[in-house]
């Protein structure tokens, strides 16, 4: 099924019981009519089917491989890519390497059919401990948590919660941001936790602590809070400038052809998760060096003779890296935003993104809620346009590569028009 990737179809499909082999091939069926009329993938579409007609089908497809899962509010499709390109030095991998990272999803990309060694598993946080308890993860990757989709997803707070309720009983060795607070008051009630040092540039969801809600105290990289104790654990692993710090305090070099501070702080999480599994960190990094885009972010593609590089940034602590990673004024900068179900109706975020950043670029702005992107920048007392096609934008932009920037679904409209 589309958003798979994996090994070759073989003798795995033919040891399933009876009743997965049945939702299986209804599964690819549903997805195949779905792909024809036009309406996506058929990832989520065909997993539906398969569970509904074997609700136990994600268990039996994960039961033979050692089963990483990645949860995150931002860098989890990006870091289950890398981690994928790593692992596949010991051994093939299944992946939901297009991002269908909710149950249906989950399932529809392991059904792809596979020989696989390792599923490596992106998961939306509200469903982590659901499919951990389905597919017994050897290996768990938690990254950050930040303020997302509020329509629909939980406060930070309480889904650090969830996670470290849900999570608290799992035999899995979890992979852990030692520099989230919400990320640590998560997997501290865990069993077996590596501590990676990976970085917190977004900290405005992380001033209260998660223990007792007393003010965190956050010296430099530190963090703790005076009222209860709680604290930054001390990092097995760490992201020190462009070299990731093993726990027996070797230093390998990061060699990502992937852009910015957040990629590099990915690939040190991707590099601890792969040495669970055996793989050392100069053979995972080595692996790394070969992702150049994930799901056409950060891809340059040609636009009506114009360089256009396509960047993804969903919620004020995407923003913000991405941001850090743009070429500098005079550089023309396109800004599109929906407010789709699949990026969350509730757009009050804009008002926490630092758009003051984007002083000196020429700016256009377009999307469904260009409007509220317009006042944001207007308070902002930032120059613009407001455009409505991308075609004008690149007909109206100054020289030089056009930085598009979008969030879910306004990302997806632009890779479809570059595509023809």
């Amino acid at each position: 099924m589309a958003g798979t990737e994996s090994e070759p179809t073989g003798a795995r499909d033919a040891s399933l019981p009876a009743r997965a082999k049945i939702a299986v091939t209804a599964g690819k069926v549903a997805a195949a009519v779905s792909r024809k009329a036009g309406r996506g993938s058929g990832s989520v579409i065909g997993g539906k089917v398969a569970l509904r007609l074997d609700p136990d089908l994600l268990a039996t497809l994960a039961d033979h491989l050692d089963v990483v899962l990645v949860s995150a509010t931002n860098g989890k499709t990006t870091t289950t890519r890398l981690i994928a390109e790593a692992l596949r030095a010991a051994g093939p991998v299944v992946s939901n390497a297009l991002g269908a990272n909710m149950p249906a999803g989950i399932t529809s990309a392991l059904a792809g059919g596979t020989d696989a060694r390792f599923g490596v598993i992106e998961v939306d946080e509200k469903y982590l401990a659901t499919v951990a308890r389905d597919t017994h993860p050897k290996a768990i990757a938690l990254l950050n948590l930040s303020r997302d989709q509020l329509d629909r997803a939980a406060e930070t707070r309480m889904m650090a919660e969830k996670w470290r309720e849900g999570l608290q009983d799992t035999e899995a060795v979890v992979i852990a941001n030692a520099d989230d607070p919400l990320v640590t008051w998560a997997a501290s009630s865990c069993k077996k936790v590596v501590w990676v040092a990976a970085g917190q540039a977004w900290k405005e969801d992380a001033w209260s602590c998660p223990a007792c809600g007393g003010v965190m105290q956050r010296p430099g990289d530190d963090w703790f809070c005076q009222e209860c104790g709680f604290r930054r654990p001390n990092p097995h692993w760490a992201l020190q400038g462009t070299h990731v710090i093993d726990p027996q305090r070797g230093a390998w070099p990061i060699q990502l052809q992937l852009p910015g501070r957040a990629n590099l702080a990915n690939a040190t999480s991707s590099a601890a998760v792969a040495a669970v599994f055996g793989v050392s960190p100069q053979v995972a990094l080595e692996r790394m060096r070969s992702v150049s885009a994930v799901a056409g972010r950060y891809d340059v593609v040609q636009y009506q003779g114009r360089d256009i590089r396509l960047l993804l940034a969903k919620n004020p602590a995407g923003w913000l890296e991405t941001f850090s990673l743009i070429d500098g004024p005079p550089a023309p900068v396109l800004l599109s935003v929906n407010a789709l179900d699949a990026d969350g109706t509730d757009t009050s975020w804009l008002w926490d993104v630092d758009y003051e950043r984007l002083a000196g670029h020429p700016i256009f702005v377009m999307g469904q809620r260009k409007l509220d992107l317009a006042v944001r920048l207007e308070v902002a007392g930032l120059q613009f346009h407001v455009v409505d096609t991308l075609e004008q934008a690149v007909r109206m932009a100054p020289p030089g590569r056009i930085e598009a920037i979008a969030n879910y679904t306004a990302f997806q409209q632009l890779r479809k028009v570059v595509a023809g």
